[in-house]
């Protein structure tokens, strides 16, 4: 972890330090923590992740039958009145 006195003080090197030996860093904000920083490669990975699942969940949601090919206007009218 890494506290925001140490982030004030250190800057960027502390970031640096902390990432060398793993993929992201918890910041703390008086005591609590606030923030997560990582090193870009590892956000990218994340991200496409994160896409993959929503792709998926689409797949299954068209094989399970639960779309509409109403008009966006009518679908959006649908899903606030639930």
């Amino acid at each position: 972890m890494i506290t925001a006195n140490d982030l004030k003080t250190k800057g960027i090197a502390c970031l640096e330090e902390s990432l060398a030996h793993q993929p992201e860093a918890v910041i703390t904000v008086r005591g609590k923590e606030s923030f997560v920083v990582m090193k870009i490669e590892h956000y990218h990975y994340l991200r496409e992740m994160e896409l993959e699942a929503a792709f998926y969940e689409a797949q299954q949601d068209l094989s399970s039958g639960r779309f509409t090919k109403d008009d966006i206007d009518r679908h959006v009218d649908d899903l606030f009145a639930e």
